[in-house]
C-alpha cells in the first residue's frame, strides 16, 4: 500500500481534515490508494473503462472525504466508493468528467499504476485475467477484493451494499456470511474451468 500502514495513512489524513486541508488529504489518500484502486477497477471493467471510472471515482473522494465518518478504515471506504462508482457507470448515469477532476497529481497516480502493471508476469496475469473475464461481474469483483486485495468479508459486506445508510452489525454479519458462501463457489467454479483446460492438474 505504497509504503504506509493503514493506520498511519488514516491518522495523516485525519490530522489534514482537521486542519481543514482538505485537498492534501485528498492527494495523500489517491497516491496511496490510487494504485491498487485503478487496478481493482482495471480487473472488473477492463483497462479503458477502469481509467474512466477512476476519474469519477477520484471526483467523488475530494467531494465526500469530509464528511467520512470513519466507521472503517479509510481503505475499506475507498472500495465502498469504488464499487458505487462502478455501479453508476454500468447503469449509464456517470460518464468520464475530463477536466473536472481538482488533482493535478492523478495523471501520476494512472502513470505509476500502468508501470506496475507491466512489471507483473504477463503469462499468469493473462490467464487469471480470462478465467475472471468469464465470471459475472458481480462474482468477479468479489473474487478481487477478497484474493487480490485481501479484504476481510465484513469489509467486502460494506463495499457491496448499496444502501446509503451505514449496515448495522447484525446487516454486516448476514451479508459476510452471504458473500463468504459465494466466494466458494467462485472458486470452486473456477477450479472446474481449470481441471477443463488443464486435465493433467
Amino acid at each position: 500500500m505504497g509504503g504506509i500502514a493503514v493506520i498511519d495513512l488514516d491518522n495523516q489524513v485525519r490530522d489534514l481534515i482537521e486542519a481543514h486541508k482538505i485537498a492534501e488529504a485528498t492527494t495523500l489518500v489517491l497516491r496511496v490508494l490510487g494504485p491498487e484502486i485503478l487496478g481493482f477497477l482495471s480487473g472488473v471493467l477492463g483497462d479503458h473503462d477502469g481509467d474512466e471510472v477512476f476519474s469519477a471515482f477520484s471526483e467523488r473522494v475530494w467531494r465526500s472525504l469530509e464528511r467520512f465518518e470513519w466507521r472503517c478504515t479509510l481503505r475499506t471506504w475507498t472500495y465502498v466508493i469504488a464499487r458505487r462508482e462502478i455501479g453508476k457507470f454500468r447503469r449509464g448515469e456517470r460518464r468520464h468528467v475530463a477536466g473536472r477532476v481538482p488533482l493535478s497529481g492523478l495523471q501520476d497516480v494512472l502513470e505509476e499504476v500502468r508501470k506496475t502493471h507491466t512489471t507483473l508476469g504477463a503469462g499468469r496475469r493473462n490467464m487469471l485475467t480470462r478465467l475472471r473475464d468469464e465470471l459475472p461481474i458481480e462474482d468477479r469483483t468479489l473474487l478481487i477484493l477478497r484474493v487480490d486485495r485481501n479484504l476481510a468479508f465484513d469489509d467486502i459486506a460494506l463495499a457491496f451494499t448499496d444502501e446509503a445508510d451505514p449496515l448495522g452489525d447484525d446487516d454486516i454479519k448476514r451479508e459476510a456470511a452471504r458473500l463468504r458462501k459465494r466466494f466458494q463457489l467462485i472458486k470452486r467454479r473456477l477450479m472446474e474451468r481449470v481441471r477443463q483446460d488443464h486435465p493433467e492438474l
